[in-house]
């Protein structure tokens, strides 16, 4: 279930199951049976709950919500932001089924309740949150009670995470059918705690049949792509990256995008090193070989090697005109390319010319992997980019507007390919904000890349890879980490693939 379902998207699963026969108003009935059910699996005696609904559907969804915690002997209190003969259609209907009183939701404060069911707003909320429900949100927020919300936090806009002016801070949320962009796109992923995501009779035919082009980053994405050994195999059969190295004092990075995509799998790598640099880089690499490259026209020479498949290009490269120039042979030469940091910042003001220069490499590919200043630099102008209202929008937009697989890069990383499949990252941990790490990410997706992945199956899964190295070391975790913890990575995956037959 790695599909996110927007807002719309969600609206015609449910319209199409109801079409297919099944009352809208048994759909709200499943859901409040899970929401309970959440509810029930913490009680260890009776519980005093408070069941806050709101003025639509997930308003109704709580009504049912408090009618099976009150027949399961527990104690509830239902508030509501307005009367229950001002709801319609199945909300309604439901609220009908509750036969307890309704108390205004308007100066309801948490004394005394073990839970909170947030059944006020979904996912599909159009504006800000204002009085009396600000207040209400921050009595739910100030509260010790367990907090259960029902679809998405209330204030958080399903489709980009945003914050609605403000938001309850669940411990637990339940979604129906598939998870939604806000539960995973920050801030919003941040209000959720838990996901659970419960099957309320809407189909995998039904969901597949929406067409949807965003999903969860995880190896069921991509793990048909990953590249698996081969008892035949050698290591010219699995490609031979080119890292290209900065100057004598800006070599650390390169070596760092060089061992990450030898433990990334690639047959051989080279440092592509400046002549003045050729010692330190030798100095300190042992698996990873090193070549004199001087400049463009040196990197053109290589390149006239078939056997260099895939290269980085832009980890403390320098910033200007030459390092214009190397991408632009390593385009021309149609080979698999991962531009980061410097590589992106030299085309700062100039996406027209970096979109010629990626257009001239298809169908090898190309990866973008900026952080937020780099996106801003070079894609500030972009079409859509401005316009957008997610992280999401803005990587896709940046993806179409670029011609090139796009990592947006942070705790929410989105991967986003110029036909518009989309990919949002989740299982980074904190500590990988330190120095270095974005140019492992770029080595393990060349390393990937040289070994035939396509680009945006290399993309996501280096993403979720890095991601996955950096849980495994833990708190105090440094860039040269991360390559060391690949090994266990790969085994864990392959062992998982090879149990499940993939």
């Amino acid at each position: 279930m790695l599909e996110l379902l927007t807002c719309s998207e969600m609206a015609a699963a449910d319209g199409r199951t109801i079409a297919g026969g099944t009352p809208g108003i048994v759909l709200m009935e499943r859901a409040g049976q899970a929401v309970a059910e959440r509810v029930l699996a913490r009680a260890s005696g009776r519980l005093r709950v408070a069941v806050l609904c709101g003025p639509g559907n997930n308003g109704g969804d709580g009504y049912v919500v408090a009618r099976l915690l009150a027949k399961s002997g527990h104690d509830v209190a239902v508030h509501a932001l307005v009367p229950p003969d001002r709801l319609r259609g199945d909300a309604a209907e439901a609220a009908r089924g509750w036969a307890g009183a309704v108390l205004p939701l308007e100066g309801w404060t948490a004394d005394g309740f073990d839970v909170v069911v947030d059944a006020i707003f979904g996912a599909g909320l159009a504006r800000d949150i204002a009085a009396p429900v600000d207040s209400v949100i921050a009595a739910v927020n100030e509260s010790r009670a367990h907090v259960v919300a029902v679809d998405v936090p209330s204030g958080i806009d399903g489709d980009t995470g945003a914050v609605r002016g403000c938001a309850v801070e669940a411990d637990e949320t339940v979604t129906f059918a598939r998870r939604k962009p806000g539960h995973l796109l920050l801030p919003g992923r941040m209000h959720c705690g838990r996901v659970h995501v419960a099957d309320i009779g809407i189909t995998d035919a039904t969901v597949a049949d929406l067409g949807v082009r965003t999903a969860a980053n995880a190896p069921g994405l991509w793990s048909d792509m990953l590249p698996r050994p081969d008892a035949a195999g050698h290591k010219y059969k699995r490609g031979h990256l080119v890292v290209a190295s900065g100057g004598p004092s800006r070599t650390g990075a390169a070596r760092l995008a060089a061992r990450a995509g030898l433990r990334a799998g690639a047959g051989l790598v080279t440092v592509a090193s400046p002549p003045d640099a050729v010692a330190i880089n030798a100095a300190q690499l042992t698996a990873v070989m090193v070549r004199p490259v001087d400049g463009a026209e040196g990197l053109a020479d290589i390149l006239g090697d078939a056997r260099f498949n895939a290269l980085v290009l832009g980890p403390a490269l320098g910033v200007g005109e030459e390092t214009r120039r190397m991408v632009e042979v390593a385009a021309a030469a149609q080979r698999h390319l991962v531009l980061d940091a410097d590589a992106l910042t030299s085309f700062a003001g100039n996406l027209a010319g970096l979109w010629q220069m990626v257009t001239s490499a298809v169908p090898s590919g190309v990866v973008l992997t900026p952080h937020e200043g780099e996106f801003s630099r070079l894609f500030g102008e972009a079409e859509g980019v401005a316009q957008a209202r997610s992280k999401l929008e803005r990587a896709r937009a940046a993806a179409a507007a670029s011609g090139a697989v796009v990592v947006l890069k942070g705790p929410d990383t989105v991967i986003a390919a110029p036909d518009g499949r989309a990919a949002i990252n989740e299982n980074a941990p904190p500590w990988l904000a330190t120095a270095g790490t974005g140019d492992v990410l770029a080595g393990i997706i060349g390393g990937l890349m040289a070994q035939e992945m396509p680009a945006f199956a290399a993309a996501c899964a280096g993403v979720w890879m890095h991601g996955a190295a950096a849980a495994a070391f833990g708190p105090g975790l440094i860039a040269e980490d991360l390559p060391e913890m690949l090994p266990r990575v790969w085994r864990e995956l392959l062992e998982l693939l090879f149990s499940t037959g993939n």
